[in-house]
Parts: C-alpha cells; sequence; structure tokens
C-alpha cells in the first residue's frame, strides 16, 4: 500500500467515524435528517434540491443546517430573515469561501465576486466608478446596448419560419455587451475566437455542479479518471483565461477606446504612484474580467430564455405584450429606452419571469468570518450561507395562492401603475446583491420589447409547447428548446 492510498483511507476512516458518532450539538440551526459518514447530507442532494428544501423549511423552520462532506451549510429561508442577516448583519455574513475547486484551477481570488473583507470594497467600488463613467443607467450605455440588440434582431431575422434554438444567439449578443465594456469593442457572431469565449462560458456553467462535491469531499480528486468533470473544468478556465489575456493585452496602449480594462489598469497606476495602499492589480483586473463575463452573460440570457418559453405557453401575455408595445411605441421605429415608462405590462411580464423561473435561488454562497448569533443558534467562522431566494420569490404568503402560475398582473396596481414589492428579490439583498443589476434591466427591457415589436415566437408544434423544465446548475437553465419565429412586420 504506497502513502497516498494510506492517507486516503486513514482520512476515511476518521470521517466516518465522526460523523457517525457526532449529532447536531444544538448550537447549530436543525438538520432535516441525521447525516450519513463521510458525505453527510450530500447524498440526499443528488436530486429535487428546490422540492427539498421547500420541504425542510416546512419540517425545520426559516433555518436549517446540513452537513456536506467537511463544511457546514446554513440555508436561510423567508424574506426576514435573509434581510436580517445579510442587511441587517452583512458584516458576518458578506465574505465567500476560498473553495478547493477555485483553488486548484488557478483562477486569483480577487476581484469583486469571489474576494472578502478590503479587497472586495475597493473593487466593488472601483467597478461602480467605472461603470458610471461608461453611463450605467443613462442613455451612453443604453445606445451601446441598443446598438447591440439591433445586430441581435437582424441575426433572427435569417431564421424566419424555420425551428430555431435562440440560446447561443442569445447569448453571444449578452456576451458581446460585456465585450464593449470591458474591451471597447465587438465581435461579429463568426468570429472563431469569439465563438470559443461562448462556448467556454457555456462549459463553465454547465460543469460548475458536477465538480462542485470535491470542495465538500476533497479527497474525491484523487480518484482515478474525470468522475466529477474538474480537468475539464480545469483546462476550460485556463483557456478563457488564455483568451481574456489576449483582449487585456489589446486595451493596454489606450486604443480601443473607452473600456474597463484601460479604466482599471490607468486607476490601479495612478493610485499605486501616489502611494496609495490599494488592493488593485493585475490578478485582481483578470478575475474582474473573468467574474463580468460570467455574472453579465448567463444571468440575462437564461433570463430571455425564460422570457420566450413563458411567451410559448401563454399567448394570451405575449398579444397583450406586443399590443401595449403597438400602442406606445408602433412598428416604425425602435422601442428605447424612454418608452420603458409606458410599457407598464412588458415591464411586469419581465418581472414575472424573473420571480417564477427564480434562475439563481440559492444566489452565491456566503461564508461567515467568525462565530455568528441569530435566531438563538450559533453559526460557526468558516460556515457556508445560502440565501434560499426560492423561499421568497415562490413563497404563497407573499404573492397569494396563485403563486406557481404566471400571471404579470401581480406587479400591477390598482392605478395601472408598475409595482415593486420589497419581496422582490431576483438580483439578490444586502452588500453582496448583484452589481450589474441596473445594466441587467435596461438590457433585458431592450432585448424583450425589441424582439416581440418585431417578431411573434410560436411553438414548433401548434399547440404543444416545450416543458417549462431546466437543468439547475449555478443558475436554473431550460432545457434546449425550439422555437419558430415570425415576423410581424
Amino acid at each position: 500500500m504506497d502513502l497516498l492510498t494510506g492517507a486516503i483511507i486513514s482520512a476515511i476512516i476518521v470521517l466516518f467515524v465522526y460523523f457517525w458518532f457526532s449529532k447536531n450539538t444544538g448550537h447549530l440551526p436543525p438538520y432535516p435528517v441525521r447525516p450519513l459518514p463521510i458525505v453527510g447530507h450530500l447524498f440526499v442532494l443528488v436530486s429535487d434540491q428546490r422540492s427539498k428544501f421547500k420541504k425542510w423549511r416546512e419540517q425545520c423552520g426559516d433555518i436549517f443546517s446540513l452537513q456536506l462532506g467537511s463544511r457546514v451549510l446554513v440555508v436561510l429561508n423567508g424574506y426576514d430573515l435573509i434581510i436580517e442577516a445579510l442587511v441587517h448583519k452583512a458584516e458576518d455574513f458578506s465574505d465567500r469561501p476560498l473553495t478547493v475547486v477555485e483553488n486548484m484551477t488557478g483562477l486569483p481570488q480577487a476581484g469583486v465576486v469571489a474576494s472578502s473583507g478590503r479587497t472586495w470594497r475597493e473593487h466593488r467600488s472601483v467597478s461602480l466608478q467605472i461603470l458610471r463613467n461608461f453611463g450605467l443607467g443613462k442613455n451612453i450605455l443604453a445606445e451601446r446596448i441598443q446598438e447591440e440588440v439591433s445586430f441581435y434582431i437582424n441575426s433572427m431575422s435569417e431564421c424566419l419560419g424555420r425551428p430555431t434554438d435562440i440560446k447561443m444567439m442569445t447569448t453571444m449578443s449578452v456576451s458581446n455587451i460585456i465585450c464593449s465594456v470591458m474591451f471597447g469593442q465587438r465581435f461579429d457572431y463568426t468570429d472563431q475566437s469569439f465563438i470559443k469565449i461562448t462556448l467556454l462560458l457555456e462549459n463553465f456553467f454547465r460543469t460548475f455542479e458536477m465538480n462542485g462535491i470535491i470542495n465538500f469531499v476533497p479527497f474525491l480528486r484523487y480518484l482515478p479518471g474525470d468522475l466529477f468533470h474538474l480537468k475539464k473544468f480545469k483546462e476550460d478556465i485556463q483557456e478563457m483565461l488564455r483568451l481574456l489575456d489576449i483582449l487585456i493585452e489589446e486595451c493596454r496602449d489606450g486604443n480601443k477606446g473607452d473600456n474597463l480594462v484601460t479604466e482599471y489598469l490607468q486607476e490601479m497606476n495612478k493610485r499605486k504612484e501616489n502611494g496609495a495602499d490599494t488592493t488593485m492589480s493585475e490578478n485582481d483586473l483578470k478575475r474582474l474580467v473573468f467574474d463580468f463575463f460570467n455574472a453579465g452573460t448567463e444571468p440575462t440570457s437564461t433570463t430571455i430564455d425564460w422570457f420566450v418559453l413563458y411567451m410559448l405557453h401563454h399567448p394570451d401575455v405575449q398579444k397583450k405584450v406586443f399590443d401595449e408595445i403597438n400602442e406606445h411605441v408602433g412598428t416604425e421605429r425602435e422601442p428605447n429606452m424612454r418608452d420603458k415608462q409606458n410599457l407598464t405590462y412588458l415591464n411586469a411580464a419581465i418581472m414575472e419571469t424573473q420571480r417564477l423561473a427564480s434562475i439563481a435561488p440559492y444566489s452565491l454562497v456566503h461564508t461567515c468570518p467568525r462565530d455568528v448569533n441569530i435566531r438563538g443558534y450559533t453559526i460557526p467562522k468558516g460556515a457556508y450561507i445560502t440565501p434560499s431566494l426560492d423561499s421568497v420569490l415562490l413563497d404563497a404568503k407573499i404573492w397569494g395562492n396563485d403563486v406557481m402560475s404566471f400571471r404579470p398582473e401581480r406587479f400591477i396596481d390598482q392605478e395601472g401603475k408598475l409595482l415593486t414589492p420589497e419581496q422582490f428579490v431576483s438580483f439578490g439583498v444586502g452588500k453582496r446583491d448583484c452589481l450589474g443589476e441596473s445594466m441587467a434591466k435596461t438590457e433585458l427591457f431592450l432585448y424583450l420589447s425589441n424582439m416581440f415589436q418585431k417578431f411573434e415566437f410560436r411553438p414548433t408544434e401548434q399547440g404543444n409547447p416545450p416543458p417549462l423544465k431546466y437543468n439547475l446548475g449555478v443558475t436554473a437553465v431550460p432545457l434546449p428548446y425550439r422555437v419558430r419565429i415570425v415576423s410581424r412586420i
């Protein structure tokens, strides 16, 4: 028996004994079921996580614990508890964990999404300032998005009449907006490097959950073969970082126009020249660009995918969306951000899509930098924390008994104005809420208003829309489906 094999067997025995004889001490939130040795509760999370979390909330209350391998995961449910933790006790619940998988891939623990403490605060502030310089929430950025939407609509026009899967086209288009902000340029949809980045991005989200178990049972990475797709995951990330490095280098001479990379480098150099104690670095820039690509592309393109799917199931809603656009905009010009205040029903339908699809049901994992007391329980330092956004967005006590029905009218008040309840938490809450929320809202409005002005979307088989089913990874992505696109003009 070699040394490595002996170490693994010893670790298994120790973990087996520990988990089999250990019980929840009573200080942790309750377990819904007793954990198994070594794997803890991982065995019950292999499928149907969302319905199990709902059941466990009913059983345990708004807070419960899971033992995932060597890690404690605490699940927060309900609007009040999530606000208490992520807003009122934000300093105790806003850090990000350093995961085994991230460490193995070579991704820097930097930027905005993965960092904590001072690094996170400085980079969130710098990122917001740069985005504001680009016109975040103003016409400048909206004009960039509008330009890309026009390319997208033209590309979609080439698919009229035949069954089409719009997912790849949508992902590339939304990703192009990120390219415009990051690098000051857009790419043709046939550009091979751009296609490769987009495919790598999709692979990242698809394989992320497959190797997540290694974060909780680290010795599994030593098993022969590539059972958890970790090798492929590492290769894809390294290739994506290589391609992004090329684009970053092209921005160094400052000839790419306004872009985040150049602005970041200039700000970093200025702070260092002035002797400021800064966390800004080349590694942070690399991670920042990587995160913007991921967080800025997938959620928006997936929401568009869900919106079209819901319209296939609710042609009456699709007709109301078009009728409103036709009344307030017509078909002679493209809808723009000045039209948003008049397209109440469309905005409500977008919000209902975000609520019902709940594409990020558990948000991103947080961790505690110290032992924390909440609701009479003690959560240990280093525990993983996940806020269940499902428990808010799909709560019948908040939205009514028809909570699982697609009904945009729930976001329209008696005077016909758009209603935004505080429990609408699709973009998260607290210090770690979505950095690009304003940009995402602009994108969703401009894409969908232009799409449904120009086209009607029909099932490929009349009266038989694709199922409302999904794959759950980092986000809940609809199963691939095709749609028949019909011109309205």
